[in-house]
């Protein structure tokens, strides 16, 4: 059972040191010769709970590493807290990060309103908020924001792909949108409008939206069902998917259903709501599925299988969220060998917007995660699927907006 508060320290040898190591002036706070430590804030209580694996699988992917001897022959050390998936909770344990704990940086913070809440501190004082588990469109905002990046691809590009095929697919079709009430959910909505343009805007017939603080969300997905749509559009997060899957099934109701990536999770979603109440959905994968007997024999899959056999366990293994931990764990390990010996927040910086060609265990064949100064969405390339009851079935191609 995890705490609240993950602080991982372990010895590490210098066997992947690159060459002599002296102290650089320069480095970020939370550095020495032996150790990096890294903050973030994780949704462990509260609304956003299920997602806490993220948390758990990072700090078991830096043990790993850590016991291969480390970054360039420093250990990583995370410290992550819990902020139950509330803005000011966020704000509160993330000052504490910065100005107790003194770690060098914010990795995998999970959430866009969370996430959001702490940006202009950590920019104001040039602190990097790297890869967090967010698709909201306002995070990649370099010009104003340029220590801010996020890992999800954007949310608008996930909603203009399924604006695309329903145009292929139903043009004469009626569209509602159940959406989170904050820049995520927003973002969903605006993706839609901008992807069957204000040609087709009149096949939006119905939104509508919902709080966390929100029991369930019966008596949205009943007025949108009022609507005569026959196409749901569900950005929503774990909870709330679940709920508006099962509500429309248990109301006859049957559109074609999209549902936010973020909340594909088989685990965290798709059984809550019911795996035969979920047949048909479709979602706009970014990454492998565990439980799809076409990637048994896949090299990441059986890599993550026999991490999350030794770090974690059988369940862990089969929930898509785990795997994004995983990856995104060995993503800011990459960010860090980059940087050599010069471990300053700016070279650190300079280093997460310079990867070329990652491909994590996780990813999709022939989609790869990059980033430049220009560029702060390291995610671009979706595929299409459909889930069969028991797993995500690619089909068509894998696309970009």
């Amino acid at each position: 059972m995890i705490s609240r508060r993950i602080f991982l320290q372990f010895a590490s040898a210098a066997s992947l040191a690159l060459g002599s190591r002296t102290a650089h002036a320069a480095n970020a706070p939370g550095v020495t010769d032996t150790e990096i430590k890294i903050g973030q804030t994780m949704p462990y209580s509260g609304p956003g709970s299920s997602y806490g694996l993220l948390g758990r699988a990072e700090a078991a992917c830096f043990q790993m590493i850590n016991e291969q001897g480390g970054v360039n022959g420093r250990k990583l050390t995370l410290v992550s807290l819990d902020d139950a998936y509330s803005a000011p909770k966020t704000v509160e344990q993330t000052r504490r990060l910065i100005e107790q704990e003194q770690v060098a940086f914010i990795f995998g913070q999970f959430g866009g309103f969370t996430g959001l809440a702490v940006r202009q501190y950590l920019n104001d004082n040039k602190i990097p908020q790297l890869f967090g588990a967010t698709a909201a469109d306002i995070v990649g905002d370099p010009e104003r924001y340029p220590w801010t990046i996020g890992l999800n691809p954007a949310i608008s590009t996930e909603a203009h792909i399924y604006a695309k095929y329903i145009l292929a697919n139903n043009p004469n079709g009626k569209i509602a949108v159940l959406y989170q009430n904050d820049a995520l959910g927003k973002g969903f909505v605006t993706g839609m409008h901008e992807g069957v343009g204000a040609a087709n805007a009149p096949m939006i017939v119905k939104e509508a939206s919902y709080e966390l603080s929100d029991p369930t969300v019966d008596s949205q997905i009943i007025t949108l069902q009022g609507s005569g749509a026959d196409t749901l559009i569900i950005g929503a997060t774990n909870k709330a998917a679940a709920q508006a899957i099962r509500k429309a099934a248990d109301l006859g109701w049957s559109p074609d259903r999209f549902l936010f990536n973020g909340a594909s999770s088989i685990v965290g979603t798709l059984k809550p709501a019911g795996l035969e109440k979920s047949k048909g959905v479709i979602t706009a994968n970014y990454g492998k599925d565990p439980n799809d007997p076409r990637w048994k024999d896949d090299p990441g899959i059986k890599q993550w299988q026999a991490f999350a056999s030794k770090y974690l366990n059988a369940a862990d293994f089969t929930n898509v969220i785990g795997l994004y931990g995983f990856t995104a764990g060995l993503l800011i390990a990459q960010v860090l060998k980059q940087c050599g010996d010069d471990l300053s927040r700016e070279n650190i910086m300079r280093q997460a917007l310079n990867i070329k060609g990652f491909a994590g265990p996780g990813g999709l064949p022939g989609a790869t995660i990059d980033t430049s100064p220009s560029n702060y969405f390291p995610i671009r390339q979706l595929w299409l699927s459909r889930f069969n009851g028991e797993s995500w079935e690619l089909f068509g191609n894998l696309l970009s907006d």
